[in-house]
């Protein structure tokens, strides 16, 4: 299997038109229309949530997990990415959100933020220690779930370019495991999330052999139960992160806490394309280090919000600067580091291959580009995939079939038609008309 079988991204049918928009905006061509409903193909899939934000039907969603899933721990830790903080308007400050979510039913909390400052200077000294070996200096990100995948599927070339640095995520959930609540087998750990990616590797976790995280509650699914508990919730002192942590949740916030000289951020799926070719390209040369995020504006922009990015991006930066202004607090948590590093290499997936088999992989591709060479070449859409190559691939490997193009389609009934009308015209030797 080329790929995790779970994703958190899915298709409700009932609500699906068959209007083929996410078909055009999925970065990966991973979603075809077949007898006028969508369909996902598994290996093709990076969870970056585009078709639930593109979807006009609302027939994209994420699985997450319920709040219900608390019952099945003693302990029961949130961990909230800071996007969350953006949500609520000035009235409500991170420690009072924080203290929303121990109303809730958590017994304890522990920002992810924080867990972000730590891998911050992880990246910062991982970059310092590598410099230019064996990535001519360009660096990746590894924080973006979705960019990961995107790597795997679409740029496998660029994959030795990674940090081997978890994610903020995963480095709070380890704190929390190991430092906070060392050896105790009835603590779960949670993480309040704005993106459907982080549900995926939580279960199949990158570069990593087991996740610490427990389960991931949507920022949407808890948003009103909090927004209804935060009134009676007091201010005390909960939150410990800094400002350079609360910033992850917007683009630029990575980049600025790594503070790696010539780095650059990029947001939003088709932007990070772009970024990713240009540098396999070799286009990239003066680049140190690439923040990339596949939301737009960053994770305030995930599937999983409610605010509008912008607004919350606002919000945070507000945020940003009354924490700058504070002392920090004392550190929740004492005694040496964690490892931070990846376990394991993330390695390549072949969902855009043809067939596992290269020797007939290379045949259907001959096949392929014969095929295509005989399409209009429009890439309208009307066949369910998202160009006429891709059209010409599903057609190679048995997927479709070349009528479900209704130019081959009218071409077809066309020829059909003048061989009937020949038939008729035709007259057996010797015969008279009468």
């Amino acid at each position: 299997m080329n790929g995790p079988s779970f994703h958190s991204v899915t298709l409700d049918p009932a609500k699906c038109k068959g209007c083929t928009t996410c078909v055009r905006f999925c970065p990966t061509e991973a979603i075809r229309v077949r007898k006028g409903r969508a369909a996902i193909i598994d290996d093709r899939c990076i969870d970056c949530g585009e078709c639930i934000r593109t979807c006009p039907n609302n027939a994209k969603k994420a699985v997450s997990d319920p709040l219900t899933v608390l019952e099945s721990y003693a302990v029961r830790v949130a961990i909230p990415a800071p996007t969350l903080y953006g949500q609520f308007d000035e009235r409500f400050s991170v420690d009072r959100i924080l203290g929303g979510l121990l109303e809730l039913g958590f017994t304890d909390v522990f920002e992810v933020a924080r867990g972000a400052e730590l891998v911050a200077d992880a990246t910062a000294a991982w970059i310092a220690s590598a410099g230019e070996a064996g990535s001519g200096g360009q660096w990746i990100s590894s924080a973006c779930p979705a960019v990961v995948k995107l790597l795997q599927v679409r740029f496998p070339s660029l994959l030795d370019r990674l940090v081997p640095v978890m994610s903020p995520m995963e480095a709070a959930a380890r704190i929390v495991k190991e430092r906070l609540y060392p050896g105790r087998t009835d603590v779960g750990v949670f993480f309040i999330s704005p993106c459907a990616g982080k549900v995926t590797v939580s279960r199949f976790p990158q570069g990593l052999t087991e996740s610490a995280v427990d389960g991931v509650i949507a920022i949407k699914d808890i948003y009103v139960p909090l927004l209804n508990a935060l009134p009676g919730v007091h201010e005390r002192p909960l939150g410990h992160a800094g400002a350079r942590g609360v910033a992850w949740a917007h683009i630029d916030g990575e980049s600025d806490a790594v503070g790696v000289p010539k780095a650059i951020s990029v947001s939003g799926i088709a932007d990070v394309i772009g970024v990713f070719e240009a540098l396999e390209n070799g286009k990239m040369k003066h680049v140190a280090f690439i923040e990339a995020l596949a939301c737009p504006a960053g994770c305030v922009g995930g599937p999983l919000t409610v605010e509008n990015p912008y607004i919350a991006r606002a919000r945070i930066r507000a945020i940003e600067r009354k924490a700058a202004e504070l002392p920090p607090r004392e550190a929740r948590f004492e005694g040496a580091a964690i490892n931070l590093g990846l376990e394991v290499p993330v390695p390549a997936r072949s969902g855009l291959r043809l067939a596992p088999d290269v020797f007939k992989a290379m045949i259907m591709l001959e096949e392929a580009e014969i095929i295509h060479e005989s399409l209009p070449g429009l890439d309208c859409g009307s066949c369910g995939a998202p160009t006429c190559r891709a059209f010409a691939e599903d057609v190679a490997r048995g997927d479709a079939m070349l009528t479900d193009c209704i130019f081959k389609l009218r071409e077809n009934v066309r020829k059909l038609a003048e061989e009937l009308i020949n038939m008729e015209r035709w007259q057996p030797p010797g015969l008279d008309k009468d």
